[in-house]
């Protein structure tokens, strides 16, 4: 196991390198740069061309990429020119609510799915069996980002029930009670919307398993030996039914990578996402290209963990 493991790492460094490269030069293809567009029209433009020299931004772009890829090993992103604080310290600030947001978005995303898969595969051809396969049905073809400004206009504008914007209440001090429940409650609408989305495939994955399971031999065979429905349920299909779920917990990361940046912008909640977005329209590309660099290797991390998983659970897939 522990060379398997050593090996998928081996191969994650290089996927890395290589992503770092891309991202590099695809921010430096980008129209302008970090001194382009808000500027004073008034400023003279050998004096911008002179800041720019002294930026190293005129320099080609493999050596910008080598100098930015040493402050990076050492854990310095760069400078943002436009919220003029080092990059490292503002993503410090919105990493954490992205990571909340994530944790919450999973809990609620296996919360809902695995209840819904289990009663739909165990149940299949009944109306309940029905109703859930038309909730995935609409889940897949709903857009998360229309589905999350109908729930933000539903729960949060019509209903009022959650607030539509930030992710704590203005005013409250950090780590008392109410700044708790704050957090927690500007949390739970973006979260949610996301997680409803997101459970979708998790459910048609395990009906689909379950179903699948309730044909094979062995459990025709505990019930040709006066098994228990129940016993057989939990104890054969409903155990084997879950575990290529959970190897597909990495797969669920990488997923709500994509899903946090549409959120965070329509809950107008601080996080990575937001972040990532508001940089772009500022060309703030030390930014872009940290939060997009951090945002592969979640991606590249979350396909090793389901690896891994993958791995334990069947052996056979191991590199040898």
């Amino acid at each position: 196991m522990w060379k398997f493991t050593v090996r998928r790492i081996g191969i994650m460094i290089p996927q890395i390198i290589l992503l770092s490269i891309l991202i590099f030069i695809l921010a430096k293809m980008m129209p302008g740069d970090a001194l382009s567009g808000m500027i004073d029209p008034n400023v003279d433009p050998s004096t911008i061309e002179a800041q720019r020299e002294k930026l190293g931004l005129n320099n080609p772009w493999y050596i910008q990429y080598i100098d930015w890829l040493k402050g990076v090993i050492q854990g310095d992103f760069g400078q943002s020119f436009r919220f003029k604080m080092p990059v490292t310290e503002l993503i410090s600030q919105r990493l954490i609510n992205t990571i909340w947001l994530s944790v919450v978005t999973l809990i609620l995303t296996y919360l809902i799915a695995i209840p819904l898969g289990i009663t739909s595969g165990r149940y299949n051809d009944t109306w309940a069996d029905r109703l859930i396969t038309g909730y995935t049905y609409i889940g897949f073809a709903a857009p998360l980002f229309i589905f999350a400004l109908v729930m933000l206009w539903m729960f949060g504008f019509n209903l009022g029930w959650f607030p539509t914007g930030g992710s704590v209440k203005p005013g409250l001090t950090p780590g008392t009670f109410e700044y708790v429940i704050s957090k927690i409650n500007h949390l739970l609408l973006p979260a949610l919307s996301m997680a409803l989305i997101a459970t979708v495939s998790t459910v048609q994955y395990l009906r689909s398993e379950i179903i699948d399971i309730k044909q094979k031999d062995f459990i025709l065979t505990a019930k040709a030996k006066g098994a228990s429905e129940s016993r057989i349920y939990n104890r054969h299909i409903l155990r084997n039914s879950l575990l290529p779920i959970a190897a597909f917990f990495g797969y669920e990361i990488t997923g709500l990578i994509g899903g946090t940046i549409f959120i965070e912008n329509i809950f107008g909640y601080p996080g990575m996402g937001q972040l990532f977005f508001e940089s772009i329209l500022l060309r703030d590309y030390s930014v872009v290209t940290s939060v997009v660099l951090l945002f592969g290797i979640a991606s590249i991390i979350g396909a090793l963990i389901s690896d891994i998983i993958l791995s334990l659970i069947d052996p056979r897939i191991r590199i040898k």
